[in-house]
């Protein structure tokens, strides 16, 4: 079987595995729904109770449309920063931005005991929270993006964003020191990450964001092959350097930025599906990997999200516990069977 014929099967295979995880994750939870029923509701006939239209449209609904965002997003922005900084540790929070966004949540929760009590609950809203965050990323971007334009080694930059993000662990840190046990369960709360209890708003505006940054990404496509070669290389086939890095950290800080702030920190996805990708389809074409990426990314999530309600149960899991559970074992499970297809 030709290369071509197999990427295209591959293709297929996972689109489809895509749809069945997606109808999968609406129908498990603590109240057991039928694959039919969820069907009917979503293409308008509603469901023959009213409980599993409601949990359906309501609930689940909004939860698989998030993991599937979360999912692409992070994956992608995994993928450009492990082909920028040609480093397959590198992940979508690289430069700090989550360390950012904790920071600007860090400040509104465990510093809400100082406001009065109108401006903190207001402060305190899902809406205050997600503001702080956003503010958080975008302020590290900023002063990235600034160094980004003084520093023409890469490497510096990646140097900057870790120090950038241990600098506000440290700012982190010297908060929940002095914060209340209420105070640190809120912040602990919100660095477990959820995919849940965002509104259509919420979902329309995070939608937006990530598209955006896909679409960044996709223009990106031909860069990111050239950089494959090299930087230098990549400059003697006429490549921008200066301008190609900057949307890709664009690109990376829009969807790791926004997903932070409307479903928090979420770990693993973005370091390891770009691997699994490029692992299953054995090629270092963006075009491909770009694709492969958003489909294994929203694949894994809605895996994720589906063993993280624990069927038949009202117990949740914290959706960044699952991801890393599930997901390093598998990322070791593949790297060693490529090394022994290898030998």
């Amino acid at each position: 079987m030709n290369t071509t014929k197999r990427n295209t099967l591959l293709f297929i295979f996972l689109s489809i595995g895509l749809v069945f995880l997606f109808l999968i994750d609406i129908s498990v939870g603590a109240v057991a729904i039928p694959i039919k029923e969820v069907c009917n509701s979503l293409i308008g006939s509603g469901a023959s109770k009213s409980s599993w239209e409601y949990i359906i449209m309501d609930y689940r609904l909004p939860k698989a449309i998030v993991a599937i965002l979360v999912g692409m997003g992070l994956s992608i922005s995994g993928l450009l920063m492990q082909t920028l900084f040609r480093n397959p540790l590198a992940g979508p929070y690289v430069l700090g931005l989550s360390s950012g966004a904790s920071l600007g949540v860090a400040l509104v929760i465990l510093g809400s005991a100082f406001l009065p009590s109108f401006a903190s609950e207001l402060v305190l809203s899902s809406y205050g929270i997600v503001i702080a965050s956003s503010l958080g990323s975008f302020l590290v971007l900023l002063a990235v993006l600034a160094v980004a334009q003084r520093l023409r080694d890469t490497m510096a930059i990646l140097i900057v964003g870790l120090m950038f993000g241990s600098l506000t662990n440290a700012l982190v840190g010297t908060l929940t020191y002095f914060s209340t046990a209420e105070q640190l369960q809120k912040f602990t709360f919100w660095s477990l990450g959820t995919l849940g209890n965002l509104s259509w708003t919420s979902i329309a505006i995070l939608s937006i964001c990530v598209l955006i940054g896909l679409l960044l990404s996709l223009i990106s496509i031909k860069p990111l092959n050239t950089l494959l070669l090299g930087e230098n290389y990549a400059k003697s086939l006429g490549l921008n350097y200066a301008k190609a890095r900057f949307i890709i950290i664009l690109a990376t800080s829009i969807l790791a930025g926004s997903i932070t702030a409307f479903a928090g920190p979420i770990a693993f996805v973005g370091l390891a599906v770009p691997h699994i990708a490029k692992l299953v389809f054995q090629t270092s074409n963006h075009l491909i990997l770009f694709w492969s990426t958003v489909l294994f990314g929203a694949m894994i999530m809605l895996i994720c999200d589906t063993l993280s309600q624990l069927p038949n149960s009202a117990i949740v899991i914290p959706i960044n516990a699952i991801t890393s559970i599930l997901g390093a074992p598998i990322v070791i499970w593949l790297l060693i069977r490529k090394r022994k297809m290898m030998n």
